[in-house]
């Protein structure tokens, strides 16, 4: 009787995790890992730090080392990409023609860069980062100087106009939102980041969103809906990613802002499974569905998934974690917060070392530790106590966070 295959459809950070996972779970069967870059599976965060920089050499990067994936005789085929999946004939069909069986199937797909759909956005010099060939490209670009517009405040946008500056460009940052992340974090965080960058020295176009690009083949201004022209040598969007769901809706799975799965990772398929970027999970704490585009989701649900391909008992739980470092300021947020009713902060804003609770009906739903360190775990506490918490103790800096967690445990 022949072993099992296990496929994996993306040589991500997920996928690997998950190759290296099944392994270690001793499957003896096949894996078969595809991915459609011609690098093996790296990490996307040093794409806007410190290899972006030239900090860090490439190989730092990659998720494992070279020889790591036949050492433990997992099929990593790079350049490969997946045309097809039937989950029915449990088969995919390479867009080279060749179909190939498996028994059990993970979609780590990832997600894709959001396109600025303005006249001019196919001009040369307009870049967008997702992936090391693009951070290749914008390497060499840093190296040449210059001046350059980033296109968004968010997270890639704003790391990536950081990594630029300290390279000593010219940096331009163009966002219709009157402040980083404000969607996300309100306007207190968001006041304080615009305000790290002005402080170094960015030009910030805030409010002001782009009508256009401008240039003889390639661009050479950016034309705001305020009326600015912005004369530069290039530009990056990072306006946000969208999920590759194409090939779960081509197979007819469940698709609703990523792939619809279960607390197991499993798809609407018996089958299949999906993790990382393109996963909608439910997620048994927040009684919803989220989708999370974040290293640490991607890091981890990665071998959760193959725990459920083994026919482990697993409910993937883990509240939403990830990091940013721009200049000197480092960051970590936990938590889901679409809503709040208020910001409670410990610690001291105007020196940049502080911690900041988002709070909903008096409880902790989401935490940010800005250049704080070793109290990401008291705050992830705070908010799976979901109980709540006398918020003069939590602003306070002399009421230690043990403390309060201990108020919760022994309260729960």
């Amino acid at each position: 009787m022949s072993k099992p295959t296990f496929m994996i459809v993306g040589a991500s950070l997920t996928g690997a995790k998950a190759a290296e996972e099944l392994r270690e779970r001793g499957f003896d069967g096949r894996v078969v890992l595809l991915g459609s870059e011609a690098e093996r599976p790296y990490e996307r965060p040093p794409l806007t730090k410190d290899y972006l920089r030239g900090d860090s050499p490439r190989e730092k990067a990659y998720v494992h080392e070279e020889g790591f994936y036949a050492e433990r005789d997992i099929e990593l085929e790079t350049g490969a990409t997946v045309a097809t999946i039937d989950p029915g004939a449990s088969r995919v069909t390479l867009d080279d023609g060749r179909d190939l069986s498996f028994d059990r199937l993970l979609l780590a797909t990832g997600a894709e860069p959001r396109r600025i759909p303005v006249p001019g956005a196919d001009l040369a010099g307009i870049h967008y980062l997702r992936t090391l060939a693009d951070c290749d490209l914008l390497r060499e670009r840093l190296d040449a100087g210059g001046h350059v517009v980033v296109v968004g405040a968010g997270w890639i946008g704003s790391e990536f106009a950081a990594s630029a500056r300290q390279r000593g460009l010219d940096v331009t940052l163009v966002d219709p939102l009157t402040l980083p992340n404000e969607r996300i974090f309100g306007a207190e965080i968001g006041t304080f980041y615009r305000d790290l960058h002005a402080r170094q020295g960015i030009e910030l176009a805030l409010g002001e969103g782009v009508e256009s690009f401008e240039g003889n083949g390639a661009v050479a201004r950016v034309r705001t809906s305020a009326g600015r022209a912005i004369e530069c040598d290039f530009v990056v969007v990072g306006i946000g990613v969208a999920p590759r769901v194409e090939l779960a809706q081509q197979a007819g799975l469940d698709v609703d802002n990523g792939v619809v799965v279960d607390d197991r990772l499993q798809t609407s398929a018996p089958n299949v499974f999906a993790a990382g970027d393109v996963a909608r999970a439910w997620h048994p704490f927040y009684g919803e569905r989220i989708r999370v585009e974040h290293w640490a989701n991607a890091l981890n649900q990665g071998p959760a998934a193959a725990q459920a391909m083994l026919g482990e008992v697993v409910s993937y739980d883990r509240i939403p974690y990830f990091y940013s470092d721009q200049y000197d300021v480092g960051m970590e947020y936990s938590g889901h917060a679409p809503a709040w009713d208020e910001v409670v902060f410990r610690g001291d804003r105007d020196a940049g070392e502080f911690v900041a609770f988002w709070i909903r009906d008096s409880r902790v739903v989401a935490g940010m530790n800005v250049n704080v360190w070793d109290v990401n775990e008291q705050v992830q506490a705070l908010i799976r106590g979901s109980q709540p918490v006398e918020l003069s103790a939590l602003g306070d800096p002399d009421t230690p966070l043990e403390a309060l967690v201990g108020e919760l445990t022994a309260g729960g």
